[in-house]
């Protein structure tokens, strides 16, 4: 509708409550929370039903994972790799902004 050259006044009457609606909606809704790093992992675990057991095919063995939400280890490259496969999500979703 928006790439139409002739737009009744109908129409626009209706982009603009459609705008309206759109807006109202995003300023009562909740707040996505930008996650990255751990806490994204923390948050893919639980949002999939996950035990770390889970990702021992990414990590190797529970004690790396473990130890990664608990913050005594760091991803590595491959972690990265692995666990953007897994969950088919961007590795770039890992690193902050």
């Amino acid at each position: 509708m928006l790439d139409s050259d002739n737009i009744t006044p109908e129409e626009q009457e209706y982009i603009n409550l459609l705008g309206i609606l759109i807006h109202d909606y995003e300023e009562k809704s909740v707040l996505i929370p930008d996650l990255y790093g751990v806490e994204l992992l923390k948050a893919l675990i639980q949002e999939f039903g996950l035990k770390q057991k889970d990702l021992i095919p990414i990590f190797k063995t529970e004690s790396i994972i473990s130890a990664i939400l608990n913050g005594q280890r760091k991803f590595t490259v491959e972690h990265i790799e692995k666990l953007a496969d897994f969950f088919h999500i961007s590795p770039s979703a890992f690193f902050s902004r």
